[in-house]
């Protein structure tokens, strides 16, 4: 049975909301809090971290920026999800615009999801304890105020620089800081490619 272009995108969109959080789960049912599993040695790793706020462990505003920022993220889902329907019915819209704000829109999704639930669903994870799915005990914060679960992280390379440099020669130094997760990817990927890739479509589109 071949498949419209709404339902292809509908299919990609939950395909991707499923294996970002299957990998929160995996990460938030059997890591503690701060525990980092080497990948490849320094160039990656699985450090387990949570944040209150924005992408890449960024923070907005305490409780309240909290609060705000994710009542945002649920009217950008709002109007993406009305811009893509839109954009489905025109013949003429590149696959490309279509998966790019599709990714967006798992992103956006799948941060919201941490955000709305998680509080509810998990107790707290802890440097000492891993956190149970619906503990007896109950949740560790209230619908809303749940923590994004980040986990890749691309810390330390050895030695990048060129020893004949006079400050740097021969120094580690930090290839990428933050640690993200999957939906954080999809955004930074998808934003991306159609800045780069899709910009005179959306150029186009405002005239």
């Amino acid at each position: 049975m071949k498949l419209s272009k709404g339902q292809w995108i509908s299919l990609l969109v939950i395909l991707l909301l499923v294996l970002d959080q299957v990998i929160k789960f995996a990460v938030k049912l059997n890591m503690t809090l701060g525990e980092s599993i080497p990948v490849f040695g320094n160039w990656f790793q699985i450090c387990f971290v949570e944040n209150n706020g924005m992408a890449f462990g960024m923070q907005f505003g305490g409780m309240l920026g909290k609060l705000a920022l994710t009542l945002f993220r649920i009217v950008l889902i709002g109007f993406i999800l009305y811009y893509l329907r839109k954009l489905i019915k025109k013949a003429s819209v590149p696959t490309g615009v279509l998966v790019g704000l599709s990714l967006i829109l798992v992103g956006a999704i799948g941060n919201v999801i941490d955000c709305v639930f998680y509080g509810v669903i998990f107790n707290a994870s802890t440097p000492f304890e891993v956190a149970q799915f619906l503990p007896e005990s109950g949740g560790y914060a209230p619908l809303l105020f749940g923590k994004v679960v980040d986990m890749f992280y691309f810390p330390l390379i050895e030695s990048t620089f060129p020893n004949w440099l006079p400050i740097w020669g021969g120094q580690e130094f930090t290839f990428f800081a933050p640690v993200f997760n999957f939906a954080d990817s999809c955004i930074s990927v998808s934003v991306a490619y159609l800045v780069l890739f899709q910009y005179k479509f959306f150029a186009k589109e405002e005239k």
